[in-house]
């Protein structure tokens, strides 16, 4: 969040806004302090069930959208970490986020729909992901789990988090947000060891970045 304060402030345009929402069951009481404590000044949400990634059909955070003056997605679907981060020791020690889409999302406040990064409509339609009908069935899966852990039935609410995880396996969403509930977190030993599996089997953590 501190980078995209600096981005914010950096483009220093009153007509480019960033809103940045937190996918988290929690809630306020879990995703409020980390804004308190980030301090930004750009706007904050809290999305406990989810509905942002699913009608982006985002799979993990962050992700991001570009949405012009118009209303209309001009970017979709890419992992928007500001820069490159490094984690871990070792063999699991790897590298996340990269160096260009800063400047990418600089370009595009500075020029608009002249700017090279910005997707002509058919990209944007073909990258966004097609839900299944099982994927679909994993989203209210997920919300009733929710509902159920918001009432204090914890054993109804992990029967439907699991069933969402089996219906909708690459929904990295899922399988992060269950990590919140544990002890190590959603950047621990289990996820970490996760983006490595990933790595080793060829699979793509995040869509390749269409930037150069």
């Amino acid at each position: 969040m501190p980078v995209w304060q600096r981005i914010l402030e950096d483009i220093n345009d009153p007509n480019f806004v960033i809103i940045s929402a937190a996918e988290d069951t929690g809630g306020e009481a879990v995703a409020g302090p980390i804004f308190d404590a980030a301090k930004p000044t750009y706007v904050q949400v809290v999305d406990e069930n989810h509905i942002i990634s699913s009608a982006f059909h985002f799979v993990n955070v962050p992700s991001a959208a570009w949405v012009d003056e118009q209303g209309r997605i001009v970017r979709i679907d890419e992992g928007t970490y500001a820069k490159t981060h490094e984690i871990g020791e070792g063999d699991q020690k790897f590298q996340f986020g990269t160096d260009v889409y800063a400047p990418a999302v600089k370009d595009w406040a500075a020029k608009g729909a002249a700017s090279e990064y910005v997707q002509p409509p058919a990209a944007v339609t073909d990258n966004i992901r097609e839900l299944s009908a099982d994927q679909q069935r994993a989203d209210a899966a997920f919300r009733l789990g929710n509902l159920f852990r918001y009432h204090g039935r914890k054993e109804k609410a992990e029967r439907y988090w699991d069933m969402a995880q089996s219906l909708n396996p690459d929904s990295i969403n899922f399988v992060r947000q269950n990590l919140t509930l544990s002890d190590e977190g959603s950047a621990g030993e289990t996820f970490r060891k996760m983006v490595g599996d990933y790595a080793k089997q060829g699979k793509d953590y995040y869509r390749p970045l269409d930037l150069k």
